[in-house]
């Protein structure tokens, strides 16, 4: 009987600790994941009929009001990745192509060979 009182007190005091433990652990974890931007990495979805501004940006990852320089080099960036010599599709690099020309304003759209 004497040694089931500290026994018990024991058990107690370390399941107090592991639980306090794991309380803490979850609540870095938590903090992380509030902290983190949500960023999609990737669009789901098909490409529009006719391309829009707001598509073409969003193929070469800048904003629609994007300047000249930023818009080559993310269309740079996205063609190595996607050029058809290095195993690329033929469509999605003629999409990316016209992606960077509706940014830069040299068509209306729609003029994807696909």
């Amino acid at each position: 009987m004497a040694l089931e009182a500290p026994l018990a007190v024991g058990a107690t005091v370390a399941a107090a600790a592991l639980g306090g433990r794991y309380m803490i652990v979850a609540w870095q974890a938590f903090k992380t994941y509030l902290s983190a931007p949500r960023i999609r990495r990737f669009y789901y979805g098909g490409f529009e009929q006719v391309m829009t501004k707001r598509e073409a940006a969003l193929i070469l990852g800048v904003r629609e009001s994007a300047v000249m320089e930023k818009i080559k080099e993310a269309h740079r960036r996205v063609m190595v990745a996607n050029h058809p010599d290095a195993g690329g599709s033929h469509y999605l690099a003629s999409k990316i192509n016209e992606a960077k020309d509706i940014l830069t304003g040299k068509t209306r759209g729609g003029s994807s060979a696909f």
